[in-house]
């Protein structure tokens, strides 16, 4: 009801390694999640029956959010310094039956615990009747950034989605205003704006079927934000159109009612729900993932999964490494100007025991170098089990591929290579798919510049350090390569 740029993995990977990348931590169950807001430093979230989930980190979900009224699939949004949450009372075309009522509220905060908590009285603001080609549920909020008007798209399968709009002064319809047909087959839609072009992300399949719901979500674009949003194809969402954005995959199925989350410049997110996650019972769980765009067509990315790689800086292509002497491989030299008739033996790649010798007990340094997948080149990327994290994904630790040393962030904002991997905040690292498909790597925490958020970058070719992440500069970019 309401509502990618890929990598290659490191060989096979272990099935519950894969997922737990992917998957929230705590008891993230809920359907029909609304678009996550942050309000006081935690994440809130709002589902079908009232109340929801809240984190403290974006990674680690429980419940506790309130929301009244009951009902199915809210939305929530924030205007000025108050909290708009919309909600449907009724409908869903259950039992045949198409009337219902969307309503909005209005909060000061999302905190419960807070004393400024209290909503105000619900006000309609859309309906349908029994005999309707439109139900009024799944509500979806969009504050325009370029005019500041409030539109709310509803609607669901058995229909039409419409448009109406609303007072972003009092969250109520405004007067005389007269609904939209927007499109057509899918339900739990979401109306967002980016780059001169509105989307309209729908739900298209079946829901509340567990592991048979065939939910998934679809997505057109327009110029005007009453239509026509067609597709990458051209074909109008009034007329059953929709470019595929998300469907099942990684042992979950049915995922549905998008909504997106801006979390800095050039990182984007994407929450939705799985209709059932095979790993936890068939249950209906939330779900964040990174929010990519390609010639201005949202793509879903993924969190990086457990695997060993080469971490590739986006400015020159060089590869982080071991500031270690380089090690000559023992090979025979072919003239290749003279006819050779020697069999064909295969060379060895250079192995971990081979050089690890050399390399000393103490720290390391760390540089950028040509890729030669090295052993002193090759970085093994693995979630932290009960580390936390940040919205949607867990912190990770990179250590050298076969050994404990670990990369870490030090008190003057560089970096070094440590013989043990401790858990220590430093050495735990956020890696986050930036809207263009690179990365963007930061550490936890750098002693002595706590208050700061520093990230992995390259200030030449050969000079990885830490320092302010910059989006249009490929100095704040890497690569997860396996090759």
């Amino acid at each position: 009801m309401k509502n990618g740029i890929n990598i290659l993995l490191a060989g096979a990977v272990a099935l519950a390694a894969a997922n737990a990348a992917e998957a929230q931590t705590g008891r993230p169950f809920i359907h029909d999640p609304s678009t996550i807001a942050f309000c006081d430093g935690r994440y809130y979230t709002f589902g079908t029956g009232g109340g929801g989930l809240i984190s403290d980190d974006g990674w680690t979900w429980r419940g506790g959010a309130v929301r009244p009224g009951g009902g199915a699939a809210p939305d929530v949004i924030k205007i000025g310094d108050r909290y708009l949450v919309a909600y449907s009372a009724t409908g869903g075309g259950l039992g045949g039956g198409h009337a219902g009522r969307v309503l909005t509220m209005w909060n000061n905060t999302l905190n419960p615990e807070s004393p400024d908590f209290a909503y105000t009285a619900p006000v309609e603001v859309a309906s349908s009747l029994d005999d309707e080609d439109c139900d009024a549920i799944d509500a979806g909020l969009l504050l325009d950034p370029t005019t500041g008007r409030l539109w709310l798209s509803y609607g669901t399968y058995f229909g039409f989605i419409r448009l109406v709009e609303l007072d972003p002064a009092t969250g109520e319809r405004v007067e005389g205003n007269e609904p939209v047909n927007i499109a057509i087959d899918c339900e739990a839609t979401d109306l967002i704006y980016r780059n001169g072009w509105y989307y309209l992300l729908g739900t298209h399949g079946t829901c509340c079927d567990g592991a048979n719901s065939t939910y998934n979500i679809v997505v057109g674009r327009s110029r005007s934000v009453t239509g026509p949003y067609l597709d990458n194809i051209g074909r109008d969402m009034l007329r059953g159109g929709g470019k595929m954005l998300l469907s099942a995959g990684n042992r979950k199925t049915g995922p549905g009612h998008f909504g997106r989350y801006i979390e800095d410049d050039g990182v984007e997110k994407m929450s939705f729900h799985y209709e059932a996650d095979f790993d936890q019972g068939g249950r209906s769980v939330l779900a964040i993932l990174p929010l990519l765009w390609h010639d201005d067509w949202p793509v879903a990315g993924e969190n990086l999964r457990d695997g060993s790689y080469e971490i590739e800086s986006q400015r020159h292509g060089y590869a982080l490494e071991l500031a270690v002497d380089f090690v000559r491989m023992p090979a025979t030299r072919h003239r290749f100007w003279e006819e050779d008739n020697e069999p064909i033996v295969p060379i060895e790649s250079q192995k971990l025991e081979d050089v690890i010798g050399g390399w000393g007990e103490g720290p390391n340094g760390v540089r950028l170098g040509d890729y030669m997948f090295r052993p002193h080149q090759r970085w093994t990327v693995e979630a932290v089990p009960d580390a936390g994290g940040y919205l949607g994904a867990p912190y990770y630790k990179i250590v050298i591929e076969g050994t404990d040393r670990a990369l870490a962030a030090t008190e003057d904002a560089e970096l070094e290579c440590v013989p043990a991997f401790t858990g220590s905040p430093e050495q735990l690292w956020r890696i986050e798919q930036l809207t263009d498909g690179t990365y963007r790597i930061m550490p936890k925490s750098v002693p002595g510049h706590e208050t700061e958020q520093l990230a992995l970058i390259s200030v030449a070719d050969s000079t990885p350090t830490l320092g302010r992440f910059d989006m249009n500069s490929d100095n704040s970019k890497w690569r997860f390569r396996d090759r």
